[in-house]
């Protein structure tokens, strides 16, 4: 996380025209790679699966999803992808766009474009996504289609000043009493047998614990949905843009690392989103963005977002310089930079 100078633009707010400073999360969103389609059909039990058809080239990471164990397994999957027929082809797709009333596009994650050092997980994740585009099958189909072994980039489906919702897993704290669980207060002093208790748990009658008694489980490493994070910004990589955190106001030429990188992550180099507030869970895990469900109608929803700053100074309590070059010009030359010279002139 870092935060962000803005000003507020919203009709009716008491703070328009005014400078505020916002938390903002930053999400690294390298591009996805489409590797199948898949065609459902609704029937009286559900969605019914019609169909699935793959793309020509699956990368290794993709297939290593379906393996507990890589390096000891035969490795077979999608081994005989080259030996369909064109006409096994037509044939799967014709019956998707014939008889699917839901049409998804299978997408995996890039693995290779992910920051190596800190990220070092070789499976790639696997996502259905719904097309919900288009007045009938065959446009989402024709539409779907065009994605298969192609890269799909966050700003082709989201763009700046929207409304997303942010699915993922918060972090475990793993076995917690009912104190730090549920926030109950103490028993007093003395109390037999312990304090960090819940005395009663129920009356005689009904003769079960009641699902409202406050007990000690499981705190966290949950799945959450957060609603209406709006987005503030959608950055280019950084091999297109060195200065890639530079705004109409504030032209200092940064990247949207911070001086020594982000803590427990390293630094953001593909294309990321700035999101207002926080997303559940720690660095480094996997979060589903997708469309926000509830229309969005509200002053807050609709309004434009300019930023004035977004701050890229240490997240690590190493000063608050926005580059090495501000910092150098500030503070002079240090003795490391003075060694450095000695060893250069010999």
């Amino acid at each position: 996380m870092t935060h962000i100078v803005r000003e507020v633009d919203r009709q009716g707010s008491k703070l328009k025209g005014k400078e505020v400073v916002e938390p903002v999360s930053v999400i690294e969103t390298p591009p996805m790679v489409g590797v199948g389609l898949i065609g459902y059909k609704d029937t009286a039990q559900g969605l019914k699966n019609v169909g699935v058809y793959w793309a020509g080239h699956i990368a290794d990471t993709m297939k290593r999803r379906f393996y507990k164990n890589w390096y000891r397994s035969s490795q077979k999957a999608f081994s005989r992808l080259g030996e369909r027929t064109e006409d096994a082809k037509t044939s799967t797709l014709d019956k998707i766009k014939n008889e699917s009333q839901v049409i998804r596009v299978i997408a995996h994650t890039d693995q290779d474009k992910l920051n190596k050092p800190s990220l070092r997980l070789k499976k790639a994740h696997v996502i259905e996504v719904q097309v919900n585009g288009g007045l009938t099958i065959e446009d989402k189909f024709n539409f779907a289609k065009q994605f298969l072994e192609q890269p799909i980039s966050v700003d082709s489906v989201f763009q700046p000043n929207e409304q997303i919702d942010v699915v993922g897993i918060t972090t475990g704290h793993g076995f917690e009493g009912v104190i730090h669980r549920w926030g109950i207060r103490r028993l007093p002093r003395k109390t037999h047998r312990g304090l960090r208790k819940v005395a009663c748990i129920g009356a005689w009658h009904p003769s079960r614990v009641r699902f409202q008694v406050a007990r000690p489980g499981q705190n966290g490493f949950h799945h959450r949905t957060e609603l209406n994070k709006k987005i503030y910004h959608i950055g280019e990589a950084y091999a297109k843009n060195k200065a890639n955190a530079a705004t109409e106001y504030d032209h200092t030429q940064k990247t949207i690392n911070p001086m020594g990188g982000f803590p427990w992550y390293g630094e953001v180099k593909q294309q990321y989103l700035v999101v207002k507030g926080s997303v559940p869970g720690p660095v480094r895990r996997t979060v589903t963005l997708r469309k926000a469900m509830a229309k969005q109608t509200s002053r807050a929803a609709t309004e434009v977002i300019k930023l004035k700053i977004i701050d890229t100074s240490s997240k690590q309590g190493h000063g608050t310089f926005q580059t090495s070059e501000e910092k150098a010009k500030f503070m002079g030359k240090l003795k490391k930079d003075k060694l450095k010279e000695k060893s250069k002139a010999k």
